[in-house]
């Protein structure tokens, strides 16, 4: 399993608007795909935690990703049709700067629109951590960093740090807000 490297925070290239793809069923989509797949899973592999990676991260400025959250998916331009008004604030980190970890406001649920890799149209809607993830991922391609987001700076942390005081509070505000979720 090829894994390529993760571009990491202060290159430009994370900043950049990515591209839509023409060709969601090209087969350069499809090896990008897999890129993206290996690379995340052999990250997880190694860290244990991963869950999404979107195709800047990687250098190439095309609107993809792929997440391995409730299933296995590669989203082509994929794009947020709708968000629930009810937020939660979240620890979010990446695999850019996998070393630092804070808080950011996420929607609880997000209406997302996408395209597979046979091209066709998909429609996911999806709730808490879900929800955070794709908000995660898309951001990426238009070139918003989660550290953009940051909503409290004096509880930015090190990984170990959170660790070791805030592992499992992602669990609880998540549960909390989907009992709040308004339908």
């Amino acid at each position: 399993m090829p894994t390529l490297p993760i571009l990491q925070l202060g290159n430009p290239k994370l900043r950049e608007r990515s591209a839509p793809v023409s060709e969601p069923d090209g087969s350069a989509n499809r090896t990008l795909a897999g890129d993206l797949r290996d690379t995340l899973l052999a990250h997880r592999g190694r860290t244990g935690y991963g869950r999404g990676i979107a195709a800047p991260q990687l250098g190439t400025l095309a609107r993809v990703l792929h997440v391995e959250a409730e299933g296995s998916r590669t989203l082509v331009n994929p794009r947020i049709t709708a968000r629930s008004e009810q937020t939660m604030v979240v620890w979010d980190f990446c695999f850019s700067y996998f070393s630092i970890v804070f808080p950011v406001r996420r929607q609880v649920l997000v209406e997302v629109k996408y395209q597979d890799l046979f091209g066709r149209e998909q429609r996911l809607e999806a709730v808490g951590d879900l929800a955070e993830l794709l908000q995660h991922e898309i951001d990426h391609l238009d070139g918003v960093l989660a550290i953009d987001l940051v909503t409290d700076v004096t509880k930015i942390c090190s990984f170990p740090e959170w660790a070791a005081r805030h592992a499992g509070e992602n669990e609880r505000v998540v549960a909390e807000a989907l009992r709040g979720l308004k339908k």
